[in-house]
């Protein structure tokens, strides 16, 4: 829906008010929207005054806004992110609810500041494991940093498989470039034992994107299977092992059985295969 004309009278802590409401209505959505079109300041304001408020539910909507108010681009909006990370670090010591913790670590992940890594780190052991996953998302854009990456390494052995998933999915994202030691090689294989499909397949791309063998047995057992998700076709792509080309063409009988997004991914992982011969 449109933005109702009188919203522009409203501050964005009206505007924040409105769509704390329980109801998930076109009204809520309006104002999210409003506030998108908001000057930053304004914005930071409205955060700060959510961070000090009783209610938790308030607190992590502050801080989740401070998201809108760091800016999007890294460079050119460094002081407001810089100032934003601030807020968020005093706060941090003081929080206790796991919702709140949780929300500013996504945040501080978003922000990309390097304090946020010695901040994050006494959280690991928190019982809650919404905020270890919170600590994670925080830690992610910093892999370079030995502390950050021991501890997500640490945390990729959590006894939560969401917390393991949020350290794996992230990893396997980044390629050799940004980050690869013996340990990191080592957190991969050791979750190629999970239950869980996405974290096998997970670790399976974090291990082909940097042509580790001991990935390849595995591929070929994920890749053999009776339901292949698409991380392993793409751990395929990245592996570049030709011997794994008769697998994938086994995926395209009958073609109709998997969505347009798995066949996309598929002929352009057999392409790049056959490229390669």
């Amino acid at each position: 829906m449109a933005i109702p004309a009188h919203y522009d009278a409203l501050s964005a802590l009206e505007l924040v008010a409105i769509a704390l409401l329980e109801v998930k209505g076109d009204w809520t959505w309006a104002a999210l929207d409003a506030l998108r079109g908001r000057d930053r300041d304004e914005v930071f304001a409205a955060a700060g005054m959510l961070l000090r408020s009783p209610s938790s539910r308030e607190r992590a909507r502050g801080a989740e806004l401070l998201i809108q108010a760091a800016g999007h681009d890294a460079k050119e909006h460094r002081e407001s992110r810089a100032r934003c990370a601030e807020v968020l670090l005093s706060a941090l010591d003081e929080e206790k609810d796991a919702s709140v913790l949780q929300e500013m670590g996504h945040t501080l992940g978003y922000i990309e500041d390097a304090r946020a890594v010695p901040a994050l780190r006494p959280l690991k052991d928190h019982p809650d494991a919404r905020v270890r996953e919170g600590v994670v998302r925080g830690l992610m854009p910093h892999p370079g940093d030995s502390t950050a990456l021991q501890t997500l390494m640490e945390l990729s052995r959590d006894g939560d498989t969401s917390v393991r998933k949020e350290v794996l999915s992230g990893l396997a994202l980044k390629g050799e470039d940004e980050v690869d030691t013996p340990e990191l090689r080592d957190a991969f294989l050791e979750r190629l034992s999970e239950e869980d499909s996405g974290i096998r397949a997970d670790a399976l791309v974090g291990l082909a994107k940097r042509k580790d063998p001991r990935a390849l047995e595995p591929l070929r057992r994920e890749l053999a299977g009776s339901e292949v998700i698409v991380l392993a076709v793409e751990a395929a792509q990245a592996l570049e092992d030709l011997s794994l080309l008769p697998l994938l063409h086994r995926l395209r009988d009958p073609p109709g059985k998997a969505d347009s997004y798995f066949r996309s991914v598929l002929a352009d992982a057999i392409a790049h295969l056959e490229s390669l011969a």
